[in-house]
């Protein structure tokens, strides 16, 4: 996911949209020092060069970090890294050309959900020893989903994101309306809105486009569901069992019930952002890289104490499970100097240059420690709880084609609320289509 867009002074804007400092309540990480990481041996890669990829652009906070970084490691190591700063657009093409030319980095960036992708076609290094053991041992399991293929870890996570509910805080306020803790709560709060502000406003908005997932895979994780599990080589789809069912049904119940509008069922998040930012959407599933555009769409008369986040709630209360968004660092398939490779992701992905990957960039650190003090600020304690329970998607090369070019879940949620087939009707059809997709090679 490339979450590496967000940056520090994105994710402040928004925090401060909601008249709240930044990372408040959390304290800055300490600046790692160099001498503390010092390797007792001395200088073991002297007359080493190793290539670094970082993706995006070269904003100050992530120049500074990673000058500081390779600073840390030169002086340890004796190497000397050169650093490419590969721009998003951009990311696809030089990453295909590599891989197909046998060249590269030898560490490289990399979203999350591009891991099961590039480790198909051999582009990454297995890494399995690195999150064994030392700092890397304390990230929780979870975290560790598009990563792990066939037992094999093929990237560290370094900092994550995670969704939860935009609302528009002065609606609940004038409408008396408590901050929902569980689905029940959240259904009555959005039929109120409905009420008072309009039949053509949304109450809580339903994501039928190309990131549907990431609410309809909330809500059927939190029920218990999978959408496949790897059983032996092959995939097995699990969308016909009663968890996944479950959380299919509160998902297509956002339409069927009337909360959000049939009309709309192929909206992707950026299009309710945009309804939301002209007053017709009380909540929807998002994260705090909209409030600017939201911003800009109500020219400026939406901000401050007009917003707000609350987690996704479960069905019986706590928080629903979201899906897990970030950004990890990866050794290159071809790596010249592997070893070196090694050693240089092992320390940028400890807790130290980890956490500070994390909170100088804007985005969540996987270190449960650090992360718990950043739920202390309440602009970010929402997404905190969020990230707490990631869960991630089939780790599969080809889930980017049932989730965004076939679109299988959004067909059969579409089928169940036009009338044209049941839930089990429509989820039956699915499996056997999200089975053939992950199985081809």
């Amino acid at each position: 996911m490339r979450i590496a867009k967000i940056t520090a002074t994105t994710v402040t804007t928004a925090a401060l949209a909601l008249g709240l400092a930044a990372c408040g309540g959390a304290e800055a990480p300490a600046e790692p020092s160099a001498a503390a990481s010092a390797s007792a041996s001395g200088p073991k890669y002297s007359g080493k060069e190793l290539t670094f990829w970082r993706l995006g652009d070269s904003n100050p906070a992530a120049q500074k970090y990673t000058d500081e970084l390779v600073a840390a490691f030169e002086q340890q190591t004796g190497a000397k890294v050169k650093v490419e700063w590969i721009p998003w657009p951009q990311v696809n093409d030089k990453f295909t050309a590599a891989a197909a030319g046998g060249t590269g980095p030898d560490v490289t960036e990399i979203g999350n959900d591009q891991v099961p992708l590039w480790q198909s076609q051999e582009a990454l290094a297995p890494i399995s020893d690195i999150v064994a053991a030392g700092d890397q041992a304390q990230i929780p399991k979870n975290l560790l989903g598009l990563e792990t293929i066939d037992g094999e870890t093929y990237a560290v996570p370094w900092g994550g994101g995670s969704r939860a509910v935009l609302y528009r805080a002065d609606w609940f306020k004038d409408l008396k309306i408590e901050i929902p803790k569980t689905w029940d709560e959240l259904v009555a709060a959005a039929k109120k809105i409905q009420e008072k502000k309009g039949k053509d406003v949304d109450g809580f908005a339903f994501n039928g486009g190309s990131d549907a997932n990431h609410l309809l895979g909330s809500l059927a994780w939190t029920a218990g569901g999978e959408y496949a599990v790897k059983e032996g080589d092959k995939w097995v789809g699990k969308l016909t069992d009663p968890a996944f069912k479950t959380g299919f049904e509160q998902y297509t119940a956002l339409v069927t019930d009337g909360l959000s509008s049939k009309s709309r069922l192929g909206q992707n998040t950026t299009e309710i952002r945009t309804r939301f930012a002209n007053n017709k959407v009380g909540m929807y599933l998002t994260a705090s890289w909209d409030l600017p555009g939201i911003d800009e769409d109500s020219k400026g008369k939406l901000k401050g104490d007009k917003l707000a986040f609350f987690p996704l709630p479960a069905k019986d209360g706590g928080e629903a499970q979201s899906f897990l968004g970030g950004n990890d660092i990866a050794v290159w398939g071809t790596a010249k100097e592997m070893d070196a490779a090694k050693d240089f992701v092992k320390l940028a992905s400890g807790k130290e240059w980890g956490v500070k990957y994390a909170t100088d960039g804007g985005l969540l650190p996987v270190y449960p420690e650090a992360l718990a003090k950043l739920a202390e600020d309440p602009a970010q304690a929402p997404f905190a709880a969020a990230f707490a329970k990631a869960k991630a998607f089939p780790a599969d090369p080809n889930w980017t084609e049932a989730n965004e070019t076939k679109a299988v879940l959004q067909n059969a949620a579409r089928q169940v609320i036009e009338g044209k087939a049941t839930a089990d009707e429509a989820l039956g059809k699915a499996n056997t289509e999200l089975e053939n997709i992950l199985n081809q090679s």
